[in-house]
């Protein structure tokens, strides 16, 4: 379906009488041809073309690359500088969780390991990498 035509009467000057007829093409241009008939019965016609903004068809699809930006891009992110400061404030004797449930007492800290006590009467003591904490006990 190329050509989709719509009519309609209109109210015209001068007790002429006009009908009104708009085409609709696929690249979505309209246009309008309008016949007037007077009292003489002459006629009449025009013809309007009316575009839509370019921009405006891009619109919804830059709306879905700024939400697609803040979902899947901008959240992970925040979440990970959080961790890096959560692991980087850590101090000796502070209590901490691992990701895998361990809870333990931290030693020492080096840049690349952090070495964990994990039962006090045995001086039971494990390595783990910093990015295996998942959270700090001490401060909640």
């Amino acid at each position: 379906m190329d050509n989709l035509w719509i009519l309609a009467e209109t109210a015209a000057k001068d007790t002429a009488s006009g009908i009104t007829s708009q085409q609709i093409n696929a690249d979505e241009t309209v246009q309008t041809t309008t016949k007037t008939v007077s009292d003489s019965n002459a006629a009449g016609e025009q013809t309007v073309s009316v575009q839509k903004n370019p921009l405006m068809q891009f619109l919804p699809i830059i709306l879905i690359f700024v939400v697609m930006y803040f979902l899947l891009f901008r959240g992970p992110r925040k979440k990970q500088q959080e961790h890096k400061q959560m692991v980087q404030s850590l101090k000796k004797n502070d209590r901490v969780c691992t990701i895998g449930g361990i809870i333990g007492t931290v030693v020492e800290i080096k840049p690349d390991e952090i070495i964990l006590k994990v039962d006090e009467s045995n001086n039971t003591k494990i390595k783990i990498a910093p990015t295996a904490i998942g959270k700090n006990v001490t401060k909640e």
